[in-house]
């Protein structure tokens, strides 16, 4: 049987990464090169002018006077932990194929856990930012699922304790292309509409297992092809892939973070979609994740945890 080119293809090895990003002045020089790639423009007045402090890595306008670091004004805005620790980091967390958790990632970079937990929920976020730019085309295969359900309550769609949201694969020549995994706030025809108008390229073929909500996707304008499945998961080719993605997901939480807090549940899941998305090239994950950070506003820590009251939730798939 032949191997699948994506799944057997050579990443970036731990000493490949430490020879391209192993010193502060490769990373620095690095980010500087992703972030201006024209060379140096100054964040208050665009001036390109400009002189460079190299003890503490400062650059400073010539116009305005102002001076700027190039981790200022970007997802690494005041961190003061090392920029050899953050490539890493990056690494680690693109390169997982089932995800890696904060304590496991404060181990191998030797920060402290909350460091650590910071770090990947800033490098989530840059993440879901990043994916929310895009949109499927073409033929999409779509399923519910949840996240949580592991309390007692009410059974079934619309219970409390569960958080809705919406796998989306497009394919090709029926193998999948391009995921979404966005969460929803709940199971309702407008909800739908809404993802749809603002995820799902105009001229798509929509197939789903024929829940009521899903005419949503008509109402945007959509070609809607529901596929009555009766009860139970949807069988067959029409949702082959959207099950699969969905069980790589469940396997991912579950099995590696155990859980997440239900706060921070739309990262996680984009963390997932930004890796699959880009699993066709992934010696330049690094390099991709990096770069779209320097061009991503701060995020301070009362932005990343604060959220909604918060809850423990587990991956959940209705049956």
């Amino acid at each position: 049987m032949a191997r699948n080119w994506v799944q057997f293809q050579r990443g970036l090895s731990l000493p490949e990464v430490n020879e391209r990003y192993g010193t502060e002045e490769k990373c620095h020089a690095a980010l500087v090169a992703m972030r201006w790639p024209d060379g140096f423009v100054c964040p208050k007045c665009g001036g390109r002018q400009h002189s460079y402090y190299a003890a503490r890595r400062l650059f400073q306008c010539t116009a305005c006077r102002v001076q700027t670091s190039v981790r200022a004004g970007t997802i690494l805005h005041k961190s003061t932990t090392p920029l050899v620790k953050w490539f890493l980091a990056i690494h680690l967390i693109t390169s997982a194929k089932n995800d890696i958790s904060s304590l496991e990632l404060s181990r191998q970079i030797d920060v402290k856990w909350d460091t650590a937990w910071l770090m990947k929920q800033k490098l989530m976020e840059v993440m879901r930012e990043r994916n929310a730019t895009y949109k499927l085309e073409g033929d999409v295969q779509v399923d519910d699922a949840y996240l949580g359900g592991e309390k007692a309550g009410k059974p079934g769609r619309g219970a409390a304790n569960k958080l809705p949201f919406i796998v989306a694969v497009a394919t090709r020549d029926g193998h999948p292309i391009f995921t979404q995994l966005r969460c929803l706030p709940g199971f309702t025809s407008e909800a739908i509409k809404a993802y749809a108008a603002a995820n799902i390229a105009p001229g798509a073929r929509v197939r789903s297992d024929g829940l009521a909500c899903f005419g949503g996707f008509a109402e945007a304008g959509l070609t809607h092809i529901p596929i009555i499945t009766g009860g139970g998961r949807p069988r067959g080719t029409a949702f082959t892939w959207a099950n699969t993605g969905l069980g790589n997901t469940k396997g991912a939480i579950t099995g590696t973070c155990r859980s997440c807090d239900a706060r921070h549940a739309p990262r996680y899941l984009a963390s997932y979609e930004y890796r699959y998305n880009r699993r066709f090239d992934l010696p330049k994950m690094i390099e991709r994740l990096a770069a779209v950070a320097t061009h991503t506003d701060p995020k301070p820590h009362r932005f990343i945890a604060a959220v909604r009251p918060k809850r423990r939730v587990r991956a959940e798939m209705p049956g």
